[in-house]
């Protein structure tokens, strides 16, 4: 009975690791790192990523992985597992760059405006006002 289990054991263990996916990694741009251990290694084209690695990306960085037949894309300032990061849904970016500021009306950035803070406030120093 033992012999038995034992064999149905090993032959799972077997059969998931044979299903288990892998990545290759086709190539890599800006810094990209997978967790090993407590240590980063940095991850280089020809790699090969279990779907359970842990990698980060940096800002600006991209990393092309080929599973099979099919062709994946992790952006940049993202960490997770890599069957996640792959399988996740689009995420929208809103981006751009400022063409011009408005910071020429110097009335509105340099007025005096008290706060509810100072109007509140307790003087430090009494102060007697003569009624007229």
């Amino acid at each position: 009975m033992k012999r038995i289990a034992f064999f149905v054991i090993m032959v799972c263990l077997m059969t998931a690791g044979a299903f288990a996916q892998s990545y290759t990694v086709q190539s890599v741009s800006g810094r990209v790192q997978r967790e090993a251990g407590n240590n980063r290694i940095d991850v280089k084209p020809g790699d090969t990523l279990a779907a359970g690695t842990v990698i980060h990306t940096g800002v600006g960085a991209s990393l092309s992985l080929k599973e099979g037949d099919k062709n994946y894309t992790v952006p940049g300032a993202r960490s997770g597992k890599v069957d996640e990061l792959v399988t996740a849904a689009a995420v929208v970016r809103i981006g751009g760059s400022i063409a011009t500021t408005d910071t020429g009306a110097v009335a509105r950035t340099t007025g005096q405006t008290s706060t509810a803070s100072a109007r509140a406030s307790e003087a430090a120093q009494d102060e007697d006002i003569a009624a007229e």
